[in-house]
């Protein structure tokens, strides 16, 4: 009886692990261009990533990224730039499964071995009923991160829940 009552535990928490890693946002490429010729190992390139908002039915962000080639880059040891930009978009009609906090980071993702990221913030603007995005590295370049900001306008019969 206890081992039964230990497997619906186990069953339980797995599928609460599942859920909760569903909802974090996966990049996928949509294209790259090589901007470096590499003699060992693959050139070094700009690549655009789309990523589906997981809060926000209706919104994707693409970002373009510097790709670091090479020996080090094609074994996924190198350090890539800490630059990117942002554009989000409506691709289909926007709508929201439950309240969203008024800020609070979406994506973010490896750019090196040790500790710099990639980050993507949605804030929501409620004046202007707009989700604003907010791309940057937590790499310090010269006392400022590099940055880049986006922001979608969303229909005003469509009001943005916040908590």
């Amino acid at each position: 009886m206890k081992l039964s009552h230990l497997n619906h535990a186990v069953v339980a928490s797995t599928l609460v692990l599942l859920t909760s890693l569903a909802s974090v946002a996966q990049a996928e490429t949509v294209g790259s261009v090589d901007t470096a010729f590499k003699l060992i190992g693959p050139d070094h390139k700009v690549v655009v990533e789309a990523y589906d908002d997981p809060r926000v039915n209706g919104v994707t962000c693409y970002v373009s990224r510097a790709k670091t080639g090479g020996i080090s880059g094609g074994l996924g040891l190198a350090e890539d730039k800490a630059e990117a930009s942002i554009a989000c978009r409506q691709v289909g009609p926007i709508s929201f499964p439950g309240p969203m906090k008024q800020q609070e980071e979406v994506f973010n993702q490896s750019l090196s071995i040790l500790f710099k990221k990639l980050r993507i913030v949605r804030m929501v603007d409620q004046k202007r009923n707009a989700l604003v995005y907010l791309t940057y590295s937590d790499k310090l370049i010269d006392g400022s991160p590099k940055n880049s900001v986006t922001a979608v306008a969303v229909d005003r019969s469509t009001p943005i829940p916040v908590k």
